[in-house]
């Protein structure tokens, strides 16, 4: 099993990031589609949520005043592990 997934890194659905990070719908959304967030996990055919982990790491990374494009790469990173944890 993956270490991605596990009950220390839940999944968060939206209404719980966009507490957790301070910024609307909207935003989460633009984020992701300007690379800035990763893209979210499908968990149905209308439910979806980013790992704990991902979610964290990018405020770590604002926090500590990556520029956007340091961010973007990060998130290139995240969503590369995914995919390499689910082969």
């Amino acid at each position: 099993m993956s270490t991605l997934i596990s009950v220390n890194n839940p999944i968060l659905r939206i209404k719980a990031v966009k507490e957790l990070i301070g910024v609307g719908f909207s935003t989460i959304h633009y984020h992701v589609s300007i690379g800035l967030y990763p893209k979210p996990i499908k968990l149905g055919e209308k439910m979806s949520g980013w790992l704990t982990s991902e979610v964290l790491a990018i405020q770590a990374a604002r926090v500590a005043g990556q520029t956007n494009e340091q961010i973007k790469a990060l998130v290139q990173r995240l969503e590369n592990e995914r995919t390499q944890a689910a082969a």
